[in-house]
Order: structure tokens, then C-alpha cells, then sequence
């Protein structure tokens, strides 16, 4: 969905190098060309017919397709004005992953849905937790604990089995399986089917972020199941400052993709 969105967050931020500070090069890199702010207040009010929208001084938000930004729950429709009135003296789309979700939805999901489906199942195919290590041990245990239960899970609710392999060797699914669960897809909004889309290619999960949307997993157990290999790393090394700020903004966006599934 990549070419779908207005703002792809697995895009690196171009960061100066003359900037010790890589915080500071990342808030220098994004205030680039920002657009003032030109309202005061923010408001949201009732659509006829159901949903929400977000008004600045009283005229409705517009995507960057002109369509009004139209949210279809009220909790949406605030966590986005929210957004809107944490604005300073520049809109900062960097800032507000709700409203650019939303916008890709209303002017991109919408119209093609299946598209979007279709490239969110192939996750399934090539899914994070159907690849293991072979050694060492406690991270083979610790990636069996965690993944094995998902996959069982998968299998007694939907009747498909994923298959699992070991190192880098591609294993292939079975046909049915993986049309079984794009089939799940099929009776979704364009809303969930946004945030789920978005959580697998955060994730690399199909199965993850499946389990996040049906409630199987909290936001919290869903993240940390998707970056075992990465905590099991910096465990043993330790952590990077510059990793670990960007996989605090993939947090923000993850949080964001939750928040259109629903949970």
C-alpha cells in the first residue's frame, strides 16, 4: 500500500550530518518546507448518515485528495482533532500518523480495497514467525514460546496451517492456507483493513497482526512478539540510540494502525 499512502513511515528520514544530535537532525529534516499553522480551534461534530469530522475554525479537514476527513467513531474523530491542536507554529505531518492513516483510507483504501487486501495477505506467505533460527538454543526456545502458540491459534480459528522452517531457506505455503486467511480480509472495512495493512508491514506479520486485530494480542505482546529477534540482539550487544529512536517512531505508527483496528 505503500504507493497508496501520502506519507510511507518505512521511509528513512534524511537526517544532515552536521548535526551531532540525531533527534535534532530528525526534527531539522522533517521542519523542511512545514506549512503554518492558520487556525485557532479544533473541533469535531456529527455527520448525517454516522461518523465524525474534524473541523478547524469551524471548516472541515480535507485529505490531500479534497475529500472531507470523515472519521466513522467518535474516539477516531478526537484522537485526530488531538493531533490537529498539538500543532505549534507548523503542521508536522510527522507528528500526526492518525490523520495520515485516515487520509490514506478515505483517498486511497476505499476505492481499492481488494488491492490493498491482496497485498497485505502476502505477508502470510513470507510471515516473521514462520522463520526460526537453528541455534542458539534460548532463542530457538524463546521464539517456539512465543510464535508456536499464534500459529496454533491461526490454525484452530481459521483452519489454516502455516509452516514453519529453519535459517533463511524459503518454505512455501500451502495454497489453500493462504487463501483461507485473505478470505478473513474479505468482510472487513477499509478502516481495519488500513490498520491491519499497516501493522504487517511494520511487523512483518501477517499472523501478528491478525492476532492484534481479533483481540488474540495486546499492543504491547503483538510489538514485542514482532521484535523478539531484535530484543534477543540487543540483549547480547546492547542497544543503539539511532535504532532506537526510529523503532520508537515505527511504535507511533504501530499505535496508530491499533487504533483503526479497533483495539
Amino acid at each position: 500500500m505503500r504507493d497508496l499512502l501520502w506519507y510511507d513511515p518505512s521511509t528513512p528520514v534524511e537526517q544532515p550530518d552536521f548535526d551531532p544530535d540525531p533527534i535534532s537532525r530528525t526534527r531539522a529534516a522533517m521542519r523542511k518546507d512545514l506549512p503554518k499553522r492558520f487556525w485557532k480551534e479544533v473541533a469535531i461534530e456529527p455527520v448525517a448518515g454516522g461518523g465524525s469530522r474534524v473541523l478547524l475554525d469551524g471548516r472541515p479537514v480535507k485529505t490531500p485528495g479534497k475529500r472531507e476527513l470523515v472519521l466513522p467513531r467518535a474516539d477516531l474523530a478526537e484522537a485526530i482533532a488531538a493531533e490537529w491542536r498539538a500543532q505549534d507554529t507548523h503542521v508536522d505531518p510527522g507528528t500526526m500518523p492518525l490523520t495520515r492513516l485516515a487520509n490514506s483510507v478515505i483517498d486511497g483504501v476505499t476505492q481499492r480495497f481488494d488491492e490493498v487486501a491482496d497485498d497485505a495477505a502476502k505477508y502470510a506467505a513470507t510471515d516473521l514467525v514462520c522463520y526460526r533460527a537453528d541455534a542458539p538454543e534460548r532463542l530457538v526456545e524463546r521464539q517456539t514460546a512465543g510464535w508456536d502458540p499464534l500459529l496454533d491459534w491461526v490454525e484452530d480459528t481459521y483452519g489454516a496451517r502455516l509452516l514453519v522452517a529453519e535459517g533463511i531457506v524459503h518454505v512455501g505455503q500451502d495454497g489453500e492456507a493462504l487463501a483461507t486467511l485473505r478470505g478473513v480480509l474479505t468482510t472487513w472495512d477499509s478502516w481495519r483493513l488500513a490498520g491491519f495493512h499497516t501493522a504487517t508491514t511494520l511487523t512483518g506479520s501477517f499472523v501478528v497482526a491478525l492476532a492484534l486485530a481479533e483481540g488474540r494480542l495486546d499492543r504491547d505482546t503483538a510489538w514485542a512478539l514482532a521484535h523478539l529477534d531484535e530484543n534477543w540482539n540487543a540483549e547480547l550487544w546492547g542497544r543503539d540510540p539511532e535504532a532506537e529512536m526510529r523503532l520508537g517512531f515505527r511504535r507511533i505508527e504501530f499505535d496508530a494502525a491499533a487504533a483503526f483496528m479497533g483495539v
